[in-house]
């Protein structure tokens, strides 16, 4: 139990992680020196969860020593993009830049640094700020790494097996069962970066009934269950009930007068004739109307 706790605890500080980099600039080292000289980089890795807003900071430099102001923006297929500012002048230039949700945070004479208003899977890459003053050069470049959700499912296999499915997420989700198992896992990746992760788990005891399937993401764990021996009493029941009427040999002719005094008995004092009407009348429906509750009230009477 205690790794359980250690797990989330890492969690929930990834995830504290993800929603200070929509909130404010990462500070990240500042380097000033002589132009002449080679100018070294402040590197910082920002992830963002998709649909959110990504502010994109500049070094902490008064704007009144500032000379030029330059952005240079690399994403996933898309050309560079620059974006410079020059102060004296108050002049913008935009070069290649053609995504509209990256926009200065205000303006460029009151703040150098962008924000994206909505982050997308295409605003994976780097994000350069550079910043010319007489006194020496700032930059910082902001490693932008979208984070996607992953649409988490549980659903019943066969013969005491049981299918967890972590859907399109970025990076992959990683899965584990509780009891443990004979568990599979494959990955698949697909051409937008993101990755399903599937997991098959069978387990051979009769006596382990509920299995939980833990997925963790950067973007937030999730928790789901299933009951096996559930799944098993409804396969088993929908099985004899196909076979009950389909049965070859069984003879269908009854006559009237005999079954008087016992349908009679059943319809009035034995409680099962309300059951077996009740899958009477489901078996006779077209598929996909059964009533739930029905399903539900015949597994508890132990058919």
């Amino acid at each position: 139990m205690s790794c359980l706790w250690r797990t989330s605890d890492l969690a929930v500080l990834l995830i504290w992680g993800v929603f200070v980099a929509e909130s404010r600039c990462m500070n990240g080292t500042q380097t000033a020196q002589n132009s002449s000289s080679p100018l070294p980089e402040a590197n910082i890795t920002v992830s963002v969860q998709m649909g959110t807003k990504a502010p994109l900071c500049c070094p902490h430099i008064s704007l009144t020593k500032a000379v030029l102001i330059t952005w240079e923006i690399t994403t996933r297929d898309q050309p560079s993009c620059r974006i410079s500012y020059r102060v004296e002048t108050k002049e913008t230039n935009e070069t290649n830049c053609t995504d509209r949700r990256i926009t200065w945070a205000s303006t460029p004479d009151q703040s150098p640094d962008l924000q994206i208003s909505a982050v997308a899977l295409d605003h994976d890459g780097h994000y350069l700020c550079f910043i010319a003053t007489p006194n020496g050069n700032f930059q910082k470049r902001h490693d932008l790494q979208v984070l996607v959700p992953p649409e988490v499912t549980l659903s019943p296999g066969k013969n005491r097996t049981a299918v967890c499915e972590a859907t399109a997420g970025k990076p992959a989700a990683q899965i584990s069962w509780t009891p443990d198992g004979d568990c599979k896992t494959k990955k698949e990746s697909h051409s937008n970066g993101t990755v399903t992760v599937r997991s098959t788990c069978h387990w051979e005891q009769s006596n382990v009934s509920t299995m939980f399937c833990f997925v963790s993401h950067l973007t937030g764990n999730q928790t789901l269950s299933i009951e096996l021996n559930q799944i098993n009493i409804l396969t088993s029941l929908i099985f004899c009930l196909k076979c009950k009427w389909t049965r070859p040999g069984a003879s269908t002719v009854v006559e009237e007068d005999d079954m008087q005094p016992y349908a009679s008995y059943t319809e009035k004092s034995n409680p099962l004739y309300d059951t077996v009407t009740k899958v009477e009348e489901a078996c006779s429906m077209p598929q996909g109307e059964v009533n739930g509750t029905d399903w539900l009230a015949l597994s508890a009477t132990g058919i």
